[in-house]
């Protein structure tokens, strides 16, 4: 069998072969409003059809000084108006005259400094002041030349690329495109990723149980939750019986219509387990079986086209085992088939934790554990592991708010050992 980390190593290997028979030049593009581009890969550069800002701003509260005026302390301006965000001040400014300006509002092209309120002697006299007609502020501190004011164009020049194709639009990005009112974009057509879910005993969520040897699909509702933040489509296909004939139908039209297919179940050696048996009739299978617990039988397989290639996760059917599976091997494959630049590819995040339980390993398979981690006070990160990890469980998944990491060579763990962990990001905000 191979190991967690070989088969991640064989997976993202195979993607990055899929991205380069499918670049970026090469893939549908389609047109979203930057809103609902979140999460989607870019498809062509992006150049700017403005400067950023558009004009000189001013970076304070305070004051516009006139071109050439004393900028020592004590130096006294007579203050002629007010220049505020979107109500730019229109006259001339000359030596030793100023007008109160206001965070990003235009600075006057006859101003070259703006001047901190606090380092004037506004604040004592603006309870005098009369602000219809001129009136005078004296500096408190002398003034440096060109000083708060954010030039035009200097965060971004008009033509320039300021996002590159192959990245993911994060918020950050649709707050850049906001700003340089882009109110559209084009990107990379979201991937067709197929679901299926087999097995006689398998009922839809919502319908009624019938007998005492069934039990809801819950496979398919968690491996559609664990991707929703993916830019992809999902097509479901339902439950399938365990029915070779039915199965085969099933993953061909599949490879049809999509190009990811994940399954659930049907991938054990089970009399009844066809899936298997399928993907390697109608393609092939890379590889088969991992050394992890829970989540043996995995299977990773693709399929070939005329004119695509579909690559194939299948899953085991008890609940940590699929979300272990998608959460270790899928997801991170998929974000790669968006053609998503690599240094823009979400990360795994692991974390050092002082474990606070003995913990016995058997065998040579890396094992993730449900846990509970917490911060201390000094900055040191606490786990505790769930007792019984059998791979059925579901109640505990509630609870749990990481994964535990167990290496295939560990034989055990002692409490005050560290650990490696795994939060499960949906408990952070």
């Amino acid at each position: 069998m191979i190991t967690v980390s070989e088969l991640k190593s064989a997976i993202l290997n195979r993607c990055e072969r899929y991205n380069n028979d499918f670049p970026i030049a090469k893939r549908e593009v389609i047109e979203l409003p930057t809103l609902k581009a979140i999460n989607h890969t870019l498809a062509h550069d992006m150049t700017s059809s403005l400067d950023l800002p558009r004009q000189n701003l001013s970076a304070m509260d305070g004051f516009a000084l006139g071109f050439g005026s004393d900028l020592d302390k004590n130096t006294t301006f007579d203050i002629i108006g007010e220049s505020c965000a979107g109500t730019p001040f229109g006259g001339e400014i000359l030596k030793n005259q100023a007008v109160r300006i206001f965070t990003g509002a235009v600075v006057p092209s006859t101003c070259d400094t703006v001047v901190m309120q606090e380092n004037t002697d506004f604040e004592t006299l603006k309870n005098q002041i009369d602000k219809s007609k001129t009136y005078q502020i004296t500096l408190t501190k002398p003034a440096s030349l060109g000083s708060n004011i954010r030039r035009q164009g200097e965060e971004i020049t008009t033509s320039e690329t300021f996002l590159k194709a192959g990245k993911r639009l994060n918020p950050a990005d649709l707050s850049l495109l906001a700003n340089l009112g882009v109110a559209t974009v084009n990107v990379v057509k979201p991937l067709t990723v197929g679901i299926l879910a087999t097995g006689d005993e398998l009922v839809q969520v919502g319908e009624p149980l019938t007998h005492l040897a069934q039990i809801y699909n819950s496979n398919t509702p968690t491996l559609k939750t664990l991707l929703m933040s993916l830019p992809i489509e999902i097509h479901d296909y339902g439950i399938i019986p365990d029915d070779l004939e039915k199965t085969t139908q099933a993953v061909k039209r599949a490879i049809d219509e999509c190009d990811v297919i994940i399954s659930s179940a049907g991938v054990s050696v089970g009399d009844y387990d066809f899936l298997t048996q399928v993907v390697d009739s109608l393609g092939k299978i890379n590889h088969y079986k991992v050394l992890m617990k829970p989540g043996k039988p995995f299977v990773f397989g693709e399929f070939d086209t005329d004119n695509k290639q579909i690559l194939y996760f299948g899953l085991p059917g008890n609940p940590l085992s699929t979300i272990v599976g998608c959460l270790q091997f899928v997801r991170p494959a998929i974000w790669r088939l968006t053609g998503c630049a690599i240094n823009d590819l979400p990360k795994t995040l692991k974390l050092s934790a002082i474990c606070q339980k003995n913990i016995v390993k058997k065998g040579n398979r890396q094992e993730f554990q449900r846990a509970y981690f917490e911060q201390l006070d000094n900055g040191e990160f606490i786990v505790t592991p769930f007792s019984g990890q059998d791979s059925h469980r579901v109640k505990q998944l509630t609870k749990a708010n990481c994964l535990l990491v167990l290496p295939a060579e560990c034989t055990g763990v002692n409490i005050g050992d560290k650990v490696s962990i795994e939060p499960f990001l949906w408990n952070f905000g």
